[in-house]
C-alpha cells in the first residue's frame, strides 16, 4: 500500500484491501493505534474483536465468521464442522468456529468469533489445504475429502452421525470420490473405521 495521504485515509485503504485487519497490521503500516481509536470512536472503524477492524459499509459473507477466526489464528485452518458447512456437507450450524493448529501452536485467548481448537500434526496439519477468499481475507479450509477423514477421525467430538452425514453429503453431491475419501481415512489412521461406511454407500453406485 503505497504511504500517501493522512493516517485515517491509509487506514481507510488498508481496510479495503484487506477487508478485515488486525492492529498489528495497522502499525505495520505506519497507522497508529491511536489513529484507529479515534477512528472507532467516529463511527468510521467497526471494531469487531480485541485487534480486529473492519469498515462498517464492508460487504458481510455467510461465512464471515470464518474470515474473523483466520485473522485472530493465521496459521489455522478451518475444520471439521466448520469446514463441513463450508462445503454445504452439513445442515448444522456449528456455535463455534473449528480450527486446526500445529501441535506446539500458540493457543488463542477467548474472544469472538468463538472457537473450537483441535491440535492436528504436521502432516496432517498442512494435508489438503485450499486457500479460499472470504470479504478479501484469504481463509484456509481443508478440502472436501480431508474433512471428512478427519471428522470420523474426532468422531467423538463431532458426533459419528455429523461424520457420517458428511460421508453421505460429499459422494451424493459428487464432492469428493470414494477412492479419494480412502485415501485420506488412511493418512489419518481411520481407514478401518471408514471402509465400511464407504463399502455401504457405494455398494449400488
Amino acid at each position: 500500500m503505497a504511504n500517501t495521504g493522512t493516517q485515517r485515509d491509509q487506514a481507510i485503504d488498508l481496510l479495503q484491501a484487506k477487508g478485515i485487519a488486525r492492529l498489528s497490521e495497522f502499525t505495520d503500516a505506519g497507522i497508529t493505534a491511536a489513529t484507529v481509536g479515534r477512528m472507532v470512536r467516529a463511527g468510521e472503524v467497526n471494531r469487531l474483536a480485541r485487534g480486529l477492524y473492519q469498515l462498517p459499509d464492508a460487504p458481510l459473507d455467510a461465512n464471515h465468521s470464518l474470515a474473523e477466526a483466520a485473522k485472530r489464528v493465521p496459521r489455522g485452518v478451518v475444520c471439521l464442522v466448520s469446514a463441513l458447512a463450508y462445503h454445504d456437507l452439513t445442515d448444522q450450524l456449528p456455535r463455534a468456529v473449528w480450527m486446526a493448529i500445529g501441535t506446539s501452536d500458540w493457543m488463542p485467548k477467548e474472544g469472538r468469533p468463538a472457537m473450537r481448537i483441535v491440535r492436528f500434526t504436521d502432516a496432517l496439519l498442512t494435508d489438503d489445504v485450499l486457500t479460499v477468499p472470504i470479504e478479501n481475507v484469504p481463509v484456509k479450509v481443508f478440502g472436501v475429502a480431508k474433512t471428512i477423514a478427519d471428522c470420523f477421525r474426532h468422531r467423538r467430538k463431532v458426533g459419528q452421525t455429523v461424520a457420517l452425514e458428511g460421508l453421505q453429503e460429499a459422494l451424493r453431491q459428487r464432492k469428493a470420490s470414494p477412492a479419494e475419501i480412502a485415501r485420506h481415512a488412511e493418512r489419518g489412521g481411520v481407514a478401518t473405521v471408514v471402509r465400511p461406511y464407504l463399502e455401504a454407500l457405494t455398494a449400488n453406485a
